[in-house]
């Protein structure tokens, strides 16, 4: 299946959505550290509703030991300053969808050592800044779901 990985998140909402979310498609979470956040947070739980067991999540301390952990994979880096369309990216299996924070996105330092053809924007309306972070994991990794007939399993 598909990594999903969160560089830092801050709201808690957000990421209880995309646990219930991977529960859901079957794609392995990893939070990369700092979170804004504690996993125990009651809005955490809340809106990741009972889904937390049935969830594949990886916490990793920083940035680089999430590198190492997931070397070997592609790495796609969806961001606002993107390039490609994320529905025009041909997915393969294992693939990782990177995703920054909601405050300030993808550091620049992680964006330039990624590809940038493997650096991907959803379409929004002229002069709109960015779109919520539960919403956009659901629609790129639908779509990455999608070229592979909704497969089931790893």
């Amino acid at each position: 299946m598909f990594n999903i990985a969160l560089f830092e998140p801050k709201i808690p909402q957000n990421t209880g959505n995309i646990i219930r979310l991977i529960a859901n498609n079957g794609c392995h979470l990893h939070l990369i550290e700092p979170l804004g956040f504690n996993l125990e947070e009651k809005s955490l739980r809340r809106s990741g509703l009972d889904y937390l067991d049935l969830a594949n999540i990886t916490q990793h301390k920083n940035y680089a030991d999430f590198l190492n952990t997931m070397q070997g994979h592609r790495i796609l880096a969806i961001t606002t300053k993107g390039t490609g369309s994320y529905a025009e990216m041909s997915y393969q299996k294992g693939d990782v969808l990177l995703f920054g924070s909601e405050t300030a996105g993808l550091p620049p330092d992680i964006q330039q050592n990624i590809p940038a053809k493997h650096q991907l924007r959803i379409p929004m309306q002229p002069n709109n800044r960015s779109m919520n972070l539960s919403n956009t994991v659901a629609i790129v990794s639908y779509e990455a779901w999608k070229q592979h007939s909704f497969m089931r399993g790893k």
